[in-house]
């Protein structure tokens, strides 16, 4: 069977191309895959190449496919898996698997296993590790967030305090304790919000700074006062980027500072104003992957002798998390379509790629069996004044308060050359 995929051959080098997926034999999977969320990491392995260390060595010779954050049907068993796996049915991948150690991933590492790809063949570690995983929607975007949503779970679930007396931790955010995220109004900012107002964990308080008062104001209208009210949960946005943040965020807790801070930006003086608003035992979550290697920032650790502040970092999340995502988004409890700016087809995800910080808004999702260039939903409406598909996109969206939504998504893939119905 032939695929189209992006292949990365190196740094700044990635080419769509059609090529065979050899046998899967017994042990194998494939799958058909619908659609993929672009994240930052595969623009950092993009600009790396062979430098990065999931993408192999002898990258330009044997290439791989990139895109982790994919969803999709199985279309095709192998004889040891028939048991767990049928063609038809849906799926979502970890792609953080660990195999005996190994960082290699879909998406980085294989030359038969991405997510922008039409057809993959799913390989062995993924399945013996238990990472191809059920997906019983047909929603598909709601399966390529589930990756970067399960990022933000694990977040939650890696906070901790301590036990008075005891060297035993309490994991997961204080419940009706005050929490803060800064600079949190980006595309995972506005998912951790969405899991704040909605987990079993809840704090009392919660205050959501940014320095763009335009993107503050576009997650106020998605996650509103009166929502998170009706959740039990005092929700505050701030904008940081005069006056004394620290002091604005202090008088907001009442002067006795943060159980839980997360900080979304790999910003010096955010993750300083972070420490800074600590309470007694307060955990410090520094989600924000830099890409300076020698990224640094200071914290008071007089405050970590006496005051017990401690800090944690979270890179990815684990199944249990990917698990807890896919099953919140198909109860309801989470809705990601607030992270989703721009949608596109296949033929223009190597350049998204390659312009990813470049380009504004939150994420891009790439629908890989249909040619579409990269359009924000904010220009459906004048791209619908010459082309009546995008007018009819536009409908749709601006009935959900502007967001991508399951019945634009079927829209989409009915009308726009789809052969995946």
């Amino acid at each position: 069977m032939k695929t189209k995929a992006v292949r990365i051959y190196g740094e700044k080098d990635l080419r769509l191309e059609i090529f065979d997926l050899p046998p899967i034999g017994e042990d194998g999977v494939r799958v058909e895959i619908i659609s993929d969320s672009i994240c930052m990491s595969s623009y950092k392995a993009a600009m790396q190449g062979a430098k990065h260390k999931r993408v192999p060595d002898d990258v330009a010779k044997n290439p791989t496919i990139i895109g982790h954050e994919f969803c999709g049907r199985i279309v095709e068993v192998g004889e040891r898996w028939k048991h767990k796996y049928k063609p038809g049915d849906g799926f979502a991948i970890q792609p953080a698997h660990f195999y005996k150690g190994s960082l290699e991933a879909p998406g980085y590492s294989y030359p038969y296993c991405g997510g922008d790809a039409t057809y993959a063949n799913i390989p062995i570690e993924i399945l013996e590790m238990d990472c191809l995983l059920p997906y019983h929607s047909d929603v598909y975007y709601f399966g390529s967030l589930a990756e970067p949503m399960s990022c933000v779970i694990g977040t939650f679930h890696a906070m901790y305090h301590t036990t008075p007396g005891s060297y035993t931790h309490s994991m997961g955010i204080v419940k009706g304790g005050k929490m803060a995220m800064l600079a949190a109004v980006g595309p995972m900012g506005l998912g951790a919000i969405d899991y704040a107002l909605h987990c079993d964990r809840r704090p009392s308080l919660l205050v959501v700074t940014d320095i763009d008062e335009a993107r503050l104001n576009r997650a106020a209208s998605i996650y509103t006062v009166e929502h998170a009210r009706a959740q039990g949960v005092e929700l505050r946005y701030l904008n940081t980027a005069a006056g004394d943040p620290v002091c604005e965020l202090t008088a907001l807790c009442g002067g006795t500072g943060y159980d839980d801070v997360i900080v979304f930006a790999p910003v010096k003086p955010v993750v300083e104003q972070g420490d800074a608003i600590l309470g007694h035992d307060g955990c410090l979550n520094f989600f924000a992957g830099p890409s300076n290697t020698g990224f640094k920032a200071e914290m008071n650790f007089y405050n970590v002798h006496y005051a017990y502040h401690h800090i944690v970092g979270t890179s990815g999340g684990n199944t249990g998390d990917m698990r807890e995502s896919i099953q919140m988004m198909n109860s309801g409890a989470l809705n990601p379509s607030s992270m989703i700016t721009h949608i596109g087809g296949l033929d223009c995800a190597a350049e998204t790629t390659l312009r990813l910080p470049d380009i504004p808004g939150g994420k891009k999702l790439i629908y890989n069996r249909i040619d579409m260039p990269l359009t924000a939903i904010s220009d459906f409406a004048l791209k619908g004044k010459a082309d009546p598909l995008f007018a009819a996109l536009d409908e749709i969206v601006t009935a959900n308060n502007g967001l991508w939504c399951p019945e634009a998504e079927k829209y989409l893939l009915k009308h726009f050359g789809a052969q995946c119905g």
